[in-house]
């Protein structure tokens, strides 16, 4: 099977890659890195050409809602319609669990990704799943304020990005399904616990302090809300397994 990999290159697009090529897969990979932005209609339609299916695991770095939906608005047309012409016939996207309950920022971004998809006329699926534990470094260096680290509250349950990126690819082997089973880590976490580790594996002293984040999202981090429900799928790699090689 022909696969083209949006967001090739980054956090979990890396391990798709992997794990479909092990599958012995003709993998595509679209990324800039590899000469194609996705904001490139005609880049974008020539790389899909001959594809039977993509696997969008495309992302933005921001926070801002209007950057995100203009994002994944411009990237996700382009997607679908390179994919309509090239006859692909999976169209699959991961996303965030809950993000529905949170859709501002850049959670606004992916809530129209969705809707663009599921409105979509090539066949979907969309695979909801929780923060990556790689999120934690992520924060840890985002909320750098002068000499102190700012973590927001929030209680998530992560998930290895390698196990996600084994999920996307048995999608793409199998028939579209809309809604895929939401997929998170196996257990419940505080954030804190995570950057502090994180940091200490690093070799960081710096002070790291725990705000609650204002509005909405905050509000959803704080309570749980963009925990999973019970019927989600739990992958088996904890944070404190995944960091020990690290």
């Amino acid at each position: 099977m022909r696969i083209a990999i949006a967001g090739a290159t980054g956090a979990v697009g890396v391990h798709v890659v992997d794990v479909a090529r092990r599958r012995a897969h003709d993998v595509v990979a679209l990324s800039r890195a590899q000469g194609v932005d996705l904001l490139d209609a005609r880049a974008v339609a020539r790389a899909l050409e001959g594809a039977d299916a993509v696997i969008d695991v495309s992302s933005i770095a921001t926070t801002s809602q209007a950057a995100s939906m203009a994002y994944f608005e411009a990237s996700t047309a382009n997607l679908l319609a390179g994919g309509e012409t090239a006859g692909v016939t999976h169209h699959i996207v991961l996303s965030i669990v809950n993000i529905d309950r949170a859709p501002s920022g850049y959670y606004a971004g992916k809530v129209l990704q969705e809707r663009l998809v599921s409105d979509g006329l090539v066949p979907w699926s969309i695979l909801r799943a929780t923060q990556f534990h790689e999120f934690a470094g992520q924060i840890y260096e985002r909320g750098r304020i002068g000499p102190v680290h700012a973590v927001p509250i929030m209680r998530t349950q992560p998930v290895a990005a390698s196990e996600v990126a084994e999920r996307l690819v048995e999608l793409a082997e199998s028939d579209a399904r809309g809604r895929a089973r939401d997929l998170a880590g196996p257990r419940e976490e505080r954030l804190i616990d995570l950057v502090r580790a994180s940091a200490s594996a690093a070799g960081s002293r710096a002070p790291i302090i725990s705000i609650p984040l204002p509005g909405g999202m905050g509000a959803a981090m704080r309570s749980g809300a963009l925990l999973p429900g019970p019927d989600a799928q739990l992958g088996t790699l904890t944070f404190t397994e995944w960091m020990r090689p690290r």
